[in-house]
């Protein structure tokens, strides 16, 4: 499969979020899959493409140019796609992947994440959507959306569209699986989660 993964490009994070990157690269790779992401060599996109070609893995890299111009592309992709904005480059990285995978991240992480999700509850895909979240940084997320199904902003399906896990063996489980789990809610998952 062709595995996009959504993840961070911030350097000012803890070096767990990054190792994480790492694993989940070496993992895909290991597993056979292609790679899609980013495009960029900082943080934890750089760190998930090295993993994965170390690992032997083919990586693709979409990237827009003003982020090129900066010179952050990883020009060591298998293939790099560079693209006029980022509009464009989420379009690449949906057409050409079979399923994504959600990491820690910020706002363009979440960005991402929304546009997947949103458009698998409305039917325009039905490829696996995974949230891999060791240490709970999606919890108040994960309560937002279940507060919004309750005063009736979402509809049902918005659980069934996603898989919440919290080890590698969970995502790549849900990633590779021919249905999507549900995962029991934030507050039966407890304030301790386990390390990848």
């Amino acid at each position: 499969m062709n595995i996009c993964v959504y993840c961070a490009s911030s350097q000012k994070i803890d070096q767990k979020y990054v190792e994480l990157a790492a694993s989940v690269g070496t993992r895909l790779a290991e597993r056979g899959h292609t790679l899609v992401s980013g495009g960029a060599t900082v943080s934890c996109m750089g760190a998930v493409t090295r993993a994965a070609r170390a690992a032997g893995g083919r990586t693709v890299g979409v990237i827009p140019q003003a982020l090129v111009d900066i010179e952050i592309a990883d020009r060591d992709s298998d293939e790099l796609i560079v693209t006029a904005d980022m509009r464009e480059r989420k379009g690449v990285m949906d057409a050409r992947s079979d399923a994504f995978l959600v990491l820690p991240g910020g706002i363009g992480t979440l960005e991402e994440l929304f546009e997947i999700w949103t458009a698998r509850v409305l039917g325009l895909h039905d490829r696996p959507l995974v949230i891999l979240d060791p240490w709970g940084l999606y919890r108040p997320l994960r309560r937002l959306i279940e507060d919004m199904y309750e005063a009736g902003f979402t509809r049902p399906d918005v659980f069934d569209a996603i898989a919440w896990t919290s080890t590698l063996d969970e995502a790549f489980a849900a990633l590779e699986g021919s249905t999507v789990r549900v995962t029991p809610t934030a507050e039966e998952i407890g304030e301790s989660l386990p390390n990848p």
